[in-house]
């Protein structure tokens, strides 16, 4: 069974920038597709980014389109979210969580099939 472990979460200010991690502590990334989800306290969960296994798509919700980037690398079996001029709305516990293939829903947390166990980000000053 596929494990992931996120990382990099903290505190940070507003207009200031996290990386997450998401690596595998077992078997390889190469096969799924990564998708990034996060909830706030009293919210639904919130797909934020998917990327395919051969990074050849990347799919981002608009809420956090031209300040996060998702890639990864395979040979490290990990997956990276940068998050740059964050907001205190970015305030969440971020999961990664993977499939087969980001699809035609990527935020849909139905269709994924493992998940980390969250990394806390809180943005505030």
């Amino acid at each position: 069974q596929l494990q992931l472990v996120e990382s990099g979460g903290g505190l940070v200010q507003p207009g200031g920038s996290l990386r997450l991690s998401c690596v595998t502590s077992r078997f390889t990334l190469d096969d799924y597709a990564i998708g990034w989800f996060r909830q706030a306290p009293g919210k639904e969960r919130e797909g934020v980014s998917c990327i395919s296994s051969s990074s050849t798509r990347t799919i981002y919700a608009n809420s956090v389109e031209g300040r996060f980037t998702l890639s990864r690398d395979n040979a490290k079996s990990t997956v990276y979210l940068q998050m740059n001029s964050l907001k205190p709305e970015d305030t969440a516990v971020y999961y990664c969580a993977a499939r087969w293939n980001c699809g035609l829903a990527p935020f849909d947390p139905e269709d994924y099939d493992y998940w980390g166990q969250g990394t806390q980000v809180t943005v505030s000053s």
